[in-house]
């Protein structure tokens, strides 16, 4: 869909207002465009498909004007990796099986262009949040950021633990967040 001049800035008037913005459970199917236009635009749509997508839960932000999403993420039940840092979390997390589906992991975490910078990312990344820890009883939620994004994510709490890697020539770091921490 091309969006013309003037109705990108009444787009842009209209998501001024986060109270505007809506955050609400989506389909996986929903997520695929806007997975493929910003996360890996040059690759085939294909690339942004996870094979667990069907198991998960996924979320799209939306303003009025708008029928598709204008940011997405999708989130699934995943333990904290083990990594080089032996934290009390970390083993509690891998080696006890009593504490099974106590960490959440989000990933395709995507915000059309037009809209970044404007909240946007921050209102649907605080709604998984809670959701995990009010719906899913999470304690965790950590994901797999980009090196690029990831100061980003620190200014919404996350911290990055382990060792930095690449996905093809693309460089990431894993963070998370204790819930615990959150207020409701």
């Amino acid at each position: 869909m091309t969006v013309s001049n003037s109705e990108t800035f009444k787009l842009l008037l209209l998501a001024q207002d986060l109270s505007d913005v809506i955050c609400k459970p989506i389909t996986s199917q929903q997520t695929i465009p806007l997975r493929h236009s910003v996360l890996w635009p040059g690759e085939n749509a294909a690339k942004v498909i996870l094979p667990a997508d069907e198991l998960g839960w996924h979320f799209g932000a939306f303003v009025p004007s708008r029928v598709e999403p204008i940011a997405v993420i999708s989130l699934f039940t995943e333990s904290v990796p083990m990594n080089p840092i032996d934290s009390t979390l970390d083993r509690l997390t891998v080696d006890d099986p009593a504490v099974e589906g106590m960490a959440t992991r989000f990933r395709k975490f995507a915000c059309d262009p037009l809209f970044q910078g404007r909240g946007i990312g921050t209102k649907l990344l605080t709604y998984v949040f809670h959701f995990s820890r009010l719906n899913l009883h999470a304690r965790v939620v950590w994901c797999d950021a980009r090196v690029s994004a990831s100061s980003w994510y620190r200014k919404r709490s996350m911290i990055p633990f382990g060792n930095t890697f690449f996905k093809g020539t693309v460089e990431y770091v894993r963070m998370r967040i204790d819930l615990e921490l959150l207020t409701p």
